[in-house]
């Protein structure tokens, strides 16, 4: 397995963050939640260090793959990575 780390032009995701498998909801089914996830809630797929168990494997779901740091939705820390995916999500499905 990777050392969870995806490298972009100027940053790279920060391994054990975690943010995008918590605040998101997905709703495409995920290894152990064949209906996805509601927001908010933590996927079964991530592990107890906030990484994710399917990163490399051809069961991780399509947009879980297609998701890639951008600074200004993971910002400079994990909890604001959180916050942001939360204020997205609430203005997405409001």
């Amino acid at each position: 397995m990777s050392s969870h780390v995806f490298a972009t032009d100027t940053a790279a995701c920060r391994a054990g963050c975690g943010a995008c498998c918590i605040a998101p909801s997905i709703t495409s089914s995920i290894p152990g939640m064949p209906n996805g996830k509601p927001a908010g809630v933590r996927c079964v797929q991530l592990s107890d260090d906030n990484l994710c168990r399917l990163f490399g494997d051809p069961n991780r779901p399509d947009v879980c793959e297609q998701f890639d740091y951008d600074a200004d939705v993971c910002g400079g820390h994990r909890e604001e990575a959180l916050a942001t995916l939360h204020w997205l999500e609430s203005v997405t499905y409001s």
